[in-house]
C-alpha cells in the first residue's frame, strides 16, 4: 500500500472534517476509536494531522491511530458510494490489479496503457460519486506504490455527476 505524505494527510484530514461535521466531531470520533492517549484536542486541524502522521508513521504502522483514521475515512466514503458503483469499482480494480506484476512492485510489460485506462475509468467513476479530491485520496490509500506514483503524476479529474437512472 502506498502511504500519504504529510501534506496529503493534512488535506485528507480537511476532507474528513467536512465529512464528519466539523473538527470537534472528527476529533471526538478519533478519540473514541483510541487514536490518541490524551483526549486533549490539538489547536488546529493541521496539528491534528501532523500528530496522526507522527503517531502512525505516515499510516505505515499498525497502531490504533492508523486503524482509527482508516475507519473514519471508510465510513465517510462508503456512505457516498452506492452498491452498484461499488460493484463497478471492484470490477475495474480487478482490471488494475491484472496489470501489475505478481509481487505488485511493478507494471507488467505492455500493460502500461491498460493500467492508465483502468485508473482513469476508476477515478472518473469515483470522482462523479464523491468528488475528485476525495476520489484521489481514496485511490492513494488503496494503491500499491507503482500505482500511487502514476496517480500522483496525473491531473485531478473533473467531477462529472453520475448519470441519473431512469424510472
Amino acid at each position: 500500500m502506498a502511504h500519504p505524505t504529510g501534506k496529503e494527510l493534512r488535506e485528507a484530514i480537511d476532507l474528513l472534517v467536512a465529512g464528519a461535521g466539523g473538527y470537534g466531531k472528527l476529533h471526538e470520533r478519533l478519540c473514541r476509536l483510541n487514536a490518541f492517549v490524551s483526549r486533549k484536542r490539538p489547536p488546529t486541524q493541521d496539528v491534528l494531522a501532523d500528530r496522526l502522521y507522527n503517531l502512525t508513521g505516515g499510516l505505515r504502522r499498525n497502531v490504533p491511530a492508523t486503524v482509527a483514521f482508516h475507519t473514519v475515512w471508510a465510513e465517510i466514503i462508503t456512505q457516498a458510494v452506492s452498491d452498484d458503483d461499488d460493484k463497478k469499482l471492484s470490477e475495474i480494480a480487478d482490471r488494475i490489479n491484472a496489470t501489475l506484476t505478481e509481487n505488485e512492485h511493478g507494471v507488467r510489460e505492455d500493460q502500461s496503457d491498460a493500467l492508465d485506462a483502468a485508473l482513469g475509468e476508476y477515478e472518473q467513476l469515483l470522482a462523479g460519486t464523491i468528488g475528485p479530491v476525495e476520489a484521489r485520496f481514496e485511490m492513494l490509500f488503496k494503491a500499491v506504490p507503482p500505482v500511487a506514483e502514476r496517480l500522483r503524476a496525473r491531473p485531478l479529474p473533473t467531477a462529472t455527476p453520475a448519470p441519473a437512472e431512469e424510472a
